[in-house]
């Protein structure tokens, strides 16, 4: 009975599927620790007993971090890695596994069936006009060093209910994951994407650009100094104690000066106190400059730890009469003006960091800055225009308008008590009615509307003007005029 002896039972049949299944489990229970295997073959079998250092920081911190590793990897010819992505993981994200987490993993552990795929990316801004950086976000570098071998892992967590970025380092000795943690937050700050931009905690002001994350980068204004309207010593006095100090900085505190200063700018609504911290920052484009207003003013202590941090700075805080009576979210803590001059007075004398302050409210303020002396340096009040100034406004914003026949006198008469947006919105009130006025008695098709089909500049006339003021100062217009700025203006 040749071959019967070869011939498979029944029995034979149970065995070999059992087998065949014990082999597939252990092959899939290999493949879920894939990068449990990955990270022991990179560090070696004692990887578990290695050195770790771990650092968490604010989420907007993370580009600046991914600059530093960037730089630091690339510093050093000799220094090789790969990237691996953490998969197979739920909800891994904000999560508060290290390295180790996933090297001593058992297969029915929580991250026991981690595997290894393509690192996850997140596109975070990194400068204004929607640029963007693309951050490792859950994912380990694997870097050899001649004969060293560390792991680098980002992790974004949660910590007292705020998103951070968790660094983690694991290496062959101590000294070494310390140095490395150093070295990245080192270049980091010098490379930081915030440094010499103009960023913004809060809404955008200025009327500048920016995108809807928590921490916008923001075009720097570009406001010229004849479109700056106000009193000449009032304006070199503003210029003197925010441009002047930066300019002498390092003679200032050679000779045992002090660099932080906080001003002031205060007066009535359209007076302009924006529209010169806009001229201020244009005066200085190197500058970091942190803008928090509106949702943002509870993040004070942000702000300054940035301005600290990327120095020379400017921090500003518009209407700053709002938080003089708001307090933290925390019991018993002081109001945020309180805590804003706080800030200003924890800053060391070198600190080359400028305030600036707007409101419309300044008594509101009074109160605090008598009790804390010392925080603002200059409190300026910007004035309602007089009839100079009103008259230097028309020309600024005339723009290429053809003034015909105009009556400037009666018109400065006339205009006692008003703000900028006043004028500049008579003027382009006068415009509308002479572009209308052209165009009278055309059809569709005939260029209504256009100036009568003329390309060029639009002549005012002196009617123009005064039909124009007219309406604005009638009794109707009444709100119209308080929120352009004339309210005090004569019928």
């Amino acid at each position: 009975m040749t071959g019967t002896e070869d011939r498979p039972e029944l029995a034979d049949v149970g065995r070999l599927a059992r087998k065949l299944v014990g082999r597939a489990v252990r092959v899939a229970r290999t493949e879920d620790q894939a990068l449990r295997r990955v990270l022991l073959e990179h560090l070696g079998p004692d990887a578990a007993r290695l050195p770790t250092v771990a650092s968490s920081y604010p989420l907007y911190e993370h580009v600046n971090l991914q600059v530093g590793v960037d730089a630091w990897l690339a510093a050093d010819p000799g220094r090789t890695h790969e990237v691996v992505g953490i998969t197979g993981v739920g909800q891994l994200r904000y999560s508060d596994a290290t390295i180790g987490d996933f090297i001593q993993a058992g297969l029915n552990s929580l991250y026991g069936s981690a595997g290894v795929g393509a690192p996850l990316t997140t596109a975070l801004p990194c400068g204004p006009g929607g640029q963007t950086r693309a951050c490792i976000s859950n994912g380990i570098y694997l870097v050899r060093e001649g004969d060293d071998r560390l792991a680098i892992m980002f992790l974004p967590t949660s910590s007292s209910g705020s998103a951070e970025v968790n660094l983690q380092i694991v290496g062959t000795a101590q000294d070494k994951v310390d140095h490395v943690l150093s070295e990245i937050r080192r270049l980091g700050s010098e490379r930081s994407v915030f440094r010499g931009q103009v960023i913004s905690f809060g809404p955008e002001m200025f009327g500048l650009t920016g995108n809807t994350t928590p921490l916008n980068f923001l075009t720097r204004p570009d406001v010229r100094r004849d479109q700056i309207v106000l009193p000449d010593a009032l304006l070199a006095e503003i210029e003197r104690q925010v441009v002047g100090i930066a300019t002498h900085s390092g003679r200032l505190l050679a000779s045992g000066q002090h660099l932080k200063r906080g001003i002031l700018l205060h007066g009535a609504p359209g007076t302009g106190k924006t529209h010169t911290v806009s001229y201020l920052l244009s005066m200085l484009p190197d500058v970091t400059v942190i803008v928090i207003s509106g949702r943002a003013l509870g993040r004070i202590t942000e702000a300054c730890s940035v301005a600290r941090t990327l120095q020379p700075a400017i921090v500003v805080v518009e209407d700053v009469d709002l938080i003089a009576e708001e307090r933290t979210a925390r019991d018993g803590e002081h109001p945020l003006l309180f805590q804003l001059l706080n800030e200003m007075e924890g800053l060391n004398s070198a600190a080359d960091v400028t305030f600036l302050l707007t409101t419309n409210r300044a008594d509101l303020l009074e109160p605090a800055l008598a009790e804390r002396p010392g925080r603002v340096d200059l409190a300026a009040e910007l004035p309602l225009p007089d009839a100079a100034a009103r008259r230097a406004l028309i020309r600024l914003y005339q723009g290429n308008l053809e003034l015909d026949g105009v009556d400037l006198d009666a018109v400065i008469a006339r205009t006692e008590g008003v703000t900028a947006p006043f004028l500049k919105e008579l003027l382009r009130k006068a415009a509308l009615l002479a572009a209308e006025a052209d165009g009278a008695g055309k059809g569709p098709g005939d260029g209504a509307g256009d100036g009568a089909g003329a390309t060029g500049a639009i002549r005012v006339t002196g009617e123009h003007l005064t039909t124009a003021l007219d309406q604005l100062l009638a009794s109707r217009s009444q709100l119209t005029r308080v929120l352009l700025g004339g309210q005090a203006a004569a019928g």
